[in-house]
């Protein structure tokens, strides 16, 4: 839907029927092409308690839209959630400010109006703050304990009913959606996933879907990463979730989320890519769980599990993947933060934006996985 007129005038705007807030934010541009809107969805709130915030940018060029999960970590237990003892934790866990849109379109490019490479520069653009530490998908308010040395920490991994409000603030906002997008890394990059199919059956006015996960995999649970999955599956109690997953789904392996999607949208293209040497995902998919092993091993445990997923998605046609070696940007973490650039398989004279942009424009691709690559990543 094109908003023509809405973003030049008004402050402050009543949003559908469900007493939503829309307030202008002019970025320094000051155009109304370019424009971020804040969104507070009712009822729905951030890992702290305090109200929960997305952002939307209108198009007077496209009615397609792009959905972006901001990435950000995870936590499940109080060392995360809270950040002590230097354990790797979870984004904004004192919730979000109205200027946290700027981040947007630095961290990903598909929130760029700028960005040559960017498939969605043109279209509709909302972005999904992430403050409730689970990935875009609990539903589990717990107090963890400070042991008596810190202040009990109750934490809101609410997730799935942020995401439930924003899918029915952006149905009732965009009534003609000929593409969807739905992507982010890391954290988004799972949000981006196991959010699709509400996204996908959410927003009724949507002709076809496109799922790009960046470096938020989802492995099958046979493999390195079932101990992960078993814990989060407790801490932000996925059980209650399983009556609105696909058909087929199950928590027992939490990896049956990518061929599930396939089958239920056949007509969609979803994909992954991700780094062979992603040395900040795979930490938080064994660190903790292995007893804290070296890098190689760390990076062995990815690799098995990238083998498993490869041979998953070569049983669906609608699955795909591009999946590089090494970066040297984020501990080769991520392959769309910030940039495109450098996400690279040379072995095949293939870009990423290249790839993208092929796959969001219904061009035929290749799923792709480079080899090693001697002399990167020699630390």
């Amino acid at each position: 839907m094109r908003r023509n007129g809405v973003l030049a005038a008004v402050l402050v705007v009543g949003c559908g029927g469900d007493g939503s807030t829309e307030d202008q934010i002019l970025n320094p541009v000051r155009d109304s092409y370019d424009t971020w809107l804040k969104v507070e969805p009712p009822g729905v709130v951030c890992g702290d308690g305090s109200q929960y915030k997305m952002f939307v940018n209108y198009s007077d060029k496209s009615d397609n839209l792009v959905v972006v999960f901001e990435p950000g970590g995870a936590c499940w237990d109080y060392d995360s959630c809270a950040g002590r003892n230097g354990i790797r934790g979870a984004a904004n866990p004192n919730g979000l400010e109205d200027n946290h849109w700027e981040l947007g379109p630095f961290i990903s490019p598909f929130l760029s109006r700028f960005d040559e490479d960017n498939p969605s520069r043109e279209w509709n653009m909302v972005y999904m703050p992430y403050c409730t530490g689970d990935v875009h998908t609990g539903a589990k308010t717990i107090t963890y304990s400070g042991g008596g040395t810190d202040p009990d920490l109750e934490f809101h991994h609410d997730g799935h009913a942020v995401v439930m409000k924003a899918v029915s603030w952006i149905d009732e906002n965009f009534t003609n959606v000929p593409k969807l997008l739905s992507t982010g890394c890391s954290a988004g990059g799972v949000g981006s996933l196991v959010n699709y199919r509400f996204l996908r059956n959410g927003i009724r006015s949507v002709k076809k879907g496109y799922l790009l996960d960046d470096s938020g995999p989802v492995f099958p649970s046979s493999g390195y990463s079932k101990p992960l999955h078993s814990m989060i599956r407790a801490a932000w109690n996925l059980d209650s979730l399983k009556s609105d997953m696909p058909e087929g789904f199950t928590l027992d392996d939490m990896g049956s989320i990518n061929t599930t999607l396939a089958d239920e949208f056949p007509n969609d293209r979803l994909a992954q890519t991700f780094f062979r040497r992603d040395f900040n995902f795979s930490l938080y998919s064994y660190e903790r769980f292995y007893n804290f092993p070296p890098k190689e091993e760390i990076l062995r445990m990815w690799n098995a599990d990238i083998d498993l997923l490869v041979k998953q998605y070569a049983t669906r046609d609608n699955l795909h993947y591009f999946i590089p070696y090494y970066r040297n940007i984020n501990d080769s973490h991520c392959s769309t933060v910030f940039t495109m650039s450098g996400s690279n398989i040379e072995q095949r004279d293939m870009t990423l934006s290249k790839w993208v942009n092929d796959f969001v424009n219904d061009e035929a691709i290749e799923n792709m996985i480079e080899d090693p690559v001697p002399g990167e990543d020699i630390h």
